[in-house]
């Protein structure tokens, strides 16, 4: 089965080539203008996400947010990007200054990078040229990797920005910055195997226009889902949630804890420094909703009743629209997200990656694979195969929601047997459980007494004063 996918794949890659010769044709200024675009349209959206967020966020808790700035207080993001630029920059005295520095940059520049391989829409005539181009900086055979690959080299800023601070929250929220982000690449990198297997391409503008082929119609009447996010729903699932997790946002935004780690990796940082970092983790989110909206919602083409009432939804500038209002959907999620749930313990959220997405996602590619090779081989009807897709789904379900409970509280009763001693294991870091991390709620902790005797000796005072008196 293996290598009659091998096959395939290689075979639809050599053609991916062939369609791939749009790109590269376009003159150097031109290509300079598609970077600038690129950038200022990065600027200005996080900008406007900081907005969005606060009203938002105010909204959902009564309150009005920022209003006072430009109308709408649309300038109040503005406004706090000139406070930060203007603010003093203070250097640690036990930094390592070259990499405090770099560390900024290393993370800021991966997030701009990404979006040179996302499409933002089809091939447009320019205003007042006889030339053609496509809505995209450029794109490769192997473009998500490329996403992929650009976007972990962020995690090094995130890793040295907490080491070179010298200091321990830094490099606590330095540390667990690189484990979650390493654990949930993980997960976000298997749930994108069942789309190039589906696509039979790693491009992006080659996966969009696989989401987007001819409408069928089930009954003449019913359209055919063509959408990665319907067809491969639990990589959707997965992808969701790792995008979140990969970007360090709440409910997973444990690397920045300031509960626990003052301020997490940036705790040592102010100014443009700062910044930078605030404008990577802003920039991050909106390259995750492009690229779910890329993989997963059929990139920039239209939706539904839109491209059946209109046919000229996909042709022009229009697409643009269409793809930004998918990208929002998404950011609105990041939003809602953070202004309703409660942040998550870190030993649950690492073993939510390793015991739950990673699992489930190696067992779908392998029923995507069987799926994907007796499809093409015409030996099953498709409705059979959505039949067991449905009975499969129905199990990833049950999984997903019905844990190790029966373990869980055979744990905590052992725990709870057994008597901690606070004091134990240094400072500062506080001892573990005797059975190790407990999941669930917090145990109650028993101290052991270690104070002088001096309620003793207090009453021994007293009583003896009792019989001095007359």
């Amino acid at each position: 089965m293996m290598h009659v996918m091998t096959t395939q794949i290689l075979g639809q890659v050599a053609a991916v080539a062939d369609d791939l010769s749009a790109f590269g044709q376009d003159p150097w200024w031109l290509i300079l203008v598609k970077a600038v675009a690129i950038f200022v349209v990065l600027v200005l959206l996080t900008l406007f996400n900081i907005w969005l967020e606060r009203r938002v966020v105010a909204r959902m808790q009564h309150r009005i947010g920022p209003n006072v700035n430009g109308p709408f207080g649309l300038l109040q993001s503005l406004a706090d990007g000139v406070k930060l630029a203007l603010k003093e920059d203070i250097m640690p005295k036990a930094a390592d200054k070259v990499v405090y520095f770099l560390a900024p940059v290393i993370a800021v520049i991966p997030a701009f990078v990404t979006f040179a391989v996302i499409p933002f829409g089809p091939e447009v005539g320019l205003p007042f040229t006889d030339r053609t181009t496509p809505l995209q900086l450029t794109d490769m055979p192997v473009a998500v990797l490329f996403v992929m690959a650009v976007a972990s080299i962020g995690i090094y800023g995130i890793v040295l920005g907490g080491w070179s601070s010298g200091s321990t929250y830094s490099l606590l929220g330095g540390l667990r910055s690189s484990a979650q982000m390493i654990s949930y690449e993980v997960a976000m990198g298997l749930a994108l195997v069942a789309v190039f297997l589906y696509a039979g391409s790693m491009s992006t503008s080659e996966i969009v226009a696989a989401q987007n082929p001819g409408q069928e119609y089930w009954l003449g009447v019913i359209p055919v889902p063509t959408w990665y996010a319907l067809i491969l729903l639990p990589s959707f699932v997965i992808y969701v949630i790792s995008m979140v997790g990969e970007t360090n946002r709440a409910p997973f935004d444990l690397p920045e804890a300031e509960g626990e780690l003052v301020g997490g990796f940036h705790t040592e940082y102010a100014s443009l420094k700062f910044a930078l970092f605030f404008l990577a983790e802003y920039i991050n989110m909106a390259t995750v909703a492009a690229l779910a909206t890329t993989l997963f919602l059929g990139g920039w083409h239209a939706p539904w009743p839109i491209i059946q009432l209109w046919e000229g939804a996909d042709s022009g500038y229009w697409p643009l629209l269409w793809f930004f209002g998918k990208m929002f959907m998404f950011i609105f999620m990041f939003i809602w997200l953070r202004g309703s749930l409660p942040r998550l313990r870190y030993d649950q959220f690492m073993a939510f990656g390793w015991k739950r997405l990673i699992p489930i996602s190696l067992v779908w590619i392998i029923a995507v694979a069987t799926i994907r090779v007796v499809t093409l081989d015409g030996g099953i009807d498709r409705s059979y195969l959505l039949a067991a897709a449905g009975v499969f789904l129905v199990l990833f379900l049950v999984l997903f929601f019905i844990g190790d409970s029966g373990v869980e509280e055979e744990e905590t009763a052992r725990a709870a047997e057994a008597e901690v001693d606070a004091f134990a294991g240094g400072f500062p870091t506080p001892p573990m459980p005797p059975g190790g991390a407990v999941r669930g709620a917090a145990l109650p902790m028993t101290f052991a007494d270690r104070r002088p005797n001096v309620i003793s000796d207090h009453t021994t005072t007293e009583a003896t004063s009792q019989e001095d008196k007359p």
